[in-house]
């Protein structure tokens, strides 16, 4: 039995702290608190020692799997203000129960994306500076830095209000939040869409992927929290959760299905006359290298099997929706792998015909990128579990 089998049979279904959950709960934090540890010593290790050393990037593949963490976490983190801002901002009923745990864990999302990238950045410490002494207005990177950290704050700033009942100004900053998400998500498009020297990511279809992707990230990434949420706290699911958890459910097919459109006709578009810088990297997703991480990665365990598993069983089910959740949290940490990764891997002279120039570049994380990627991970679980604790499990009504 694994671990989070142990969790679901420990766990009563209807409330009352015992002492075997009390026991869980710190073990749970104890396990979480070294990893993330580890993990941020790690980075600091890899800042000391030098990127050149310690991290699998070269000059011709810049970016790692520190990057695509990062972008992981801060499109699950859009993603949450989104289905948060749907309840809270908008008032649609059915989304209301699961607002102050979706504002809460994008918060915990985009710290856990800031820290990540805080040890891919070579020389971390000048990153705040230059965004406020060198700032560059032409630069989709110092929108990108200055949107989510005015993002980060409306996220804060709201969740406080949250907590003091101040709901009409808690709705003006999640407006905020969410106008601010939305322009820094498309922004972290554009800085992968405006690149013209890499054929396989440029275009306006990045934007705007990204900010559908999103959504679905966030639909999937707030009913796994929630489910683990209840469990851990030893809570049954009232009617009023049922309703709000299905009714995620029905979006994140919504948007299951949209992606899995875009994912479709991009694959159409990058083998289809076979154009030179596109085709190449869409092969090796296609029956190169990185097929497994594609077909198995992408298409089943973020795509089709959470899509299948929502259908099948009308939305209903929360434990079919819960194992969808688990698979699209997988997949989708493989889409922005993949997508960040083989985006790079066509070198740019490769189409000139130079003697002893690689068809194709390569890429393998290092030991201290895995060990980083697992504290970014470690630490947002183990917030996610202190938040359980200290804010009551985000919920206003007695369990």
């Amino acid at each position: 039995m694994n671990y989070i089998d142990s969790v679901l049979s420990i766990l009563p279904k209807d409330g009352g702290l015992t002492v075997e959950r009390k026991n869980l709960f710190n073990v749970s934090v104890a396990i979480l608190a070294i990893l993330a540890l580890v993990g941020i010593g790690s980075g600091l290790y890899t800042l000391y020692a030098g990127h050149e050393h310690t991290l699998g990037t070269s000059r011709e593949v810049p970016w790692g799997i520190l990057i695509s963490t990062y972008v992981f976490f801060v499109v699950t983190s859009t993603g949450l203000c989104i289905v948060s801002s749907i309840g809270h901002v908008f008032g649609f009923e059915n989304f209301m129960p699961i607002a102050k745990r979706a504002v809460f864990l994008s918060i915990v999302t985009i710290i856990s994306g800031f820290l990540v990238i805080a040890f891919e950045i070579e020389n971390t410490w000048r990153m705040p500076i230059a965004l406020v002494i060198g700032f560059n207005l032409t630069s989709n990177i110092w929108w990108m830095g200055t949107l989510y950290g005015l993002y980060m704050v409306f996220m804060i700033i709201e969740f406080i209000l949250l907590q003091l009942n101040k709901h009409k100004l808690a709705v003006g900053f999640g407006l905020a939040g969410l106008l601010t998400g939305i322009v820094a998500h498309s922004n972290l498009g554009a800085v992968f869409g405006l690149l013209s020297g890499r054929d396989f990511w440029h275009g306006p279809f990045m934007p705007v992927y990204f900010i559908v992707s999103a959504a679905m990230s966030g639909c999937v990434a707030i009913f796994f929290f929630t489910y683990l949420a209840y469990r851990f706290n030893g809570w049954a699911f009232d009617a009023r959760m049922k309703v709000s958890l299905q009714s995620v459910a029905k979006l994140a097919a919504l948007m299951i299905a949209t992606v899995l459109f875009f994912t479709t006709w991009k694959m159409i578009t990058g083998v289809t006359g076979q154009v030179p810088g596109d085709y190449e990297p869409m092969a090796y997703l296609l029956y190169g290298p990185y097929a497994v991480n594609f077909w198995i990665g992408e298409v089943t365990l973020g795509l089709v099997l959470p899509l299948f598993l929502i259908l099948s069983v009308k939305a209903e089910s929360l434990r079919a929706i819960f194992i969808a959740s688990i698979a699209g949290i997988i997949g989708i940490f493989f889409m922005r792998y993949d997508l960040v990764v083989v985006g790079q891997l066509l070198p740019s002279f490769s189409h000139m015909g130079l003697v002893d120039y690689p068809e194709m570049l390569s890429y393998t994380p290092s030991r201290l990128e895995a060990l980083v990627t697992m504290g970014g991970f470690a630490f947002c679980g183990l917030f996610f579990l202190l938040g359980e604790k200290y804010f009551r499990g985000h919920m206003s009504e007695e369990h």
